[in-house]
């Protein structure tokens, strides 16, 4: 696993972060954006990639259209998705029309659009012109590339998602859907928030531990200021509390949890080299001058896209 291996690139007000590892590709573009540059204000200051309640649709709008002219990728049709903490993938292709189809993993049909985009976090495709999205805060954006089936997937992993394995499986379905052999691919874990700042409750490293026999590894322990919050938090009634898992620390924090390390274990099982994959090891509540943070600044912030595509 390699660090250090992104650069922040600063064009036309805007900035992102680029892989070096990707960049060497020409037939690929690719970018994980920061919250610089931008027409949005208030608590969505910035480059503000996501409809969110705190922005105006066209505010919006206008950043998607600044990103993508600064990345040279005008003429692509965005893939998004809504994004719930699944494990739902979807192929994108383009259907007779010329308009973008998913597919979802497993079935021939493409998903029936009412207008808005399917619900998933993970997309994969090997068509050129056509840009993989996710939308992060926190959450860990990563992308995959196959250079020699010039195939390539963006995902979005939580906690849920790292839980469910949504990593190991969007690779396994590039095995399944293009061939691809992880031997060959490489991955760049784009910012995400880090260990420093993400303490979560007992009933996470309880999920986890059932989940993964080496989960001890995912965790780093937190040191209780009162003696009635480590009794607290070893107790097995913290799975009772009616607070979404991750979220609420009523009950005090049991351990810090290290997203990375879940996203480079399951790359690691799924078949990757760990020297193809770089992992930024930015902090995304540490560097709220440089990126949202739904932990940081609350449910009001905005949102970074991490986006892939095959150039045309």
């Amino acid at each position: 696993m390699a660090r250090q291996r992104f650069g922040i690139v600063v064009r036309a007000g805007l900035s992102w972060l680029e892989c070096a590892a990707l960049a060497r590709f020409p037939w690929l573009i690719h970018a994980f954006s920061t919250r610089r540059g931008g027409v949005s204000r208030g608590t969505v200051s910035g480059l503000n990639l996501g409809f969110v309640g705190a922005d105006r649709r066209r505010n919006v709008e206008e950043n998607r259209r600044r990103f993508l002219a600064a990345l040279g990728a005008q003429g692509f049709s965005l893939a998004t998705l809504r994004q719930i903490h699944s494990t739902h993938i979807y192929q994108v292709t383009r259907d007779k029309a010329g308009k973008l189809a998913y597919l979802a993993a497993g079935s021939p049909l493409p998903h029936r659009s009412d207008g808005n985009p399917p619900v998933g976090d993970a997309l994969l495709t090997e068509e050129a012109g056509i840009l993989l999205s996710v939308r992060t805060a926190d959450c860990v954006p990563i992308l995959l590339v196959d250079p020699r089936r010039r195939a390539v997937a963006a995902v979005h992993a939580g906690w849920r998602g790292g839980l469910a394995r949504i990593v190991e499986k969007t690779v396994g379905l590039m095995r399944a859907t293009f061939g691809s052999d992880p031997r060959q691919m490489l991955a760049a874990v784009g910012p995400g928030i880090q260990p420093c700042c993400y303490e979560v409750g007992e009933e996470v490293v309880a999920a986890y531990s059932g989940r993964f026999t080496d989960s001890e590894r995912f965790f780093c322990p937190v040191l209780p200021s009162k003696p009635s919050e480590a009794a607290t938090s070893r107790s097995p009634a913290v799975s009772l509390s009616q607070h979404p898992p991750g979220r609420s620390l009523a009950t005090g924090p049991a351990a810090r949890l290290d997203l990375a390390a879940v996203v480079v274990a399951q790359l690691r099982a799924a078949g990757l080299s760990a020297r193809n994959i770089a992992v930024s090891g930015l902090c995304t509540a540490c560097r709220a001058d440089l990126f949202f943070s739904h932990r940081k600044e609350g449910g009001g912030t905005g949102r970074m896209l991490a986006v892939i595509g095959i150039r045309p």
